[in-house]
């Protein structure tokens, strides 16, 4: 697991895949992580590349690698500690988000409630 000081967490894989993916848009962008109402469980994670000029000056900004990832203030009351992760299995791949302030997660693992 790639290590920050931090109060969200990229695996190797995840990093490995969210830099595929920014290369692909052949720029400069950080991930911007956070919580919206929403989802079965009632709050829904969020993440979206980002330009970084966009970054608050309230947001926590964590790096691994060269890589960033921003979150702001509200959202990490319900994120800290977050481990994000990625799979490229075929049945039940993609970014996990592990998740310890969550007191309830729906199916899919994209929705929770805390």
């Amino acid at each position: 697991m790639t290590q920050a000081t931090s109060g969200i967490q990229l695996t190797d894989a995840a990093r490995q895949h969210l830099s595929a993916l920014r290369d692909k848009q052949g720029k400069d962008l950080c991930l911007r992580v956070g919580v919206r109402q929403g989802g079965c469980s009632g709050l829904s994670y969020m993440m979206d590349f980002e330009d970084p000029s966009n970054i608050q000056e309230k947001d926590e900004v964590y790096e691994y690698g060269g890589f960033k990832v921003v979150c702001d203030p509200k959202s990490l009351l319900y994120l800290y500690g977050l481990v994000l992760d990625y799979s490229n299995a075929l049945i039940g791949g993609g970014f996990q988000f592990t998740n310890p302030n969550a007191t309830q997660s729906c199916g899919c693992g994209k929705s929770f409630s805390a």
